[in-house]
């Protein structure tokens, strides 16, 4: 798999893209669909940290900002915080880094998950 988890915190996750080949694309520099899949499954992981597995948890949205040009020859860490909780949409966002330049951010993404009405017993 090309991405690890490396830790889910509360309303949060870390997690690392091993870049390959398939990630790279002509000008030396990663796929902006590399990034968003980085960003959509750590937000996946830091909510499914809060709530548990909740099946058919699903993106509603997804908006992101290419900053910088990553670093080709390094993987991708993406730190997701989840800003709001609610019952029916989860909002968080996500900062995408080369890991050899953790102070200089190449993304940042936002997202909505939609979480399908729990039964009430």
């Amino acid at each position: 798999a090309n991405c690890e988890i490396e830790e889910v915190t509360e309303k949060g996750a870390s997690l690392v893209w091993r870049v390959g080949g398939n990630d790279l694309r002509p000008g030396n520099t990663i796929s902006g669909p590399t990034m968003m899949t980085l960003a959509d499954f750590a937000m996946y992981a830091a909510i499914l940290g809060e709530i548990g597995i909740v099946g058919l948890a699903v993106t509603t949205n997804m908006n992101i900002n290419f900053l910088r040009k990553p670093s080709a020859d390094q993987n991708l860490r993406g730190i997701c915080k989840l800003i709001k909780v609610g019952k029916a949409l989860i909002v968080a966002e996500v900062w995408i880094y080369s890991v050899d330049q953790m102070d200089e951010p190449v993304a940042h993404v936002t997202g909505t998950y939609s979480i399908p009405p729990q039964n009430q017993k």
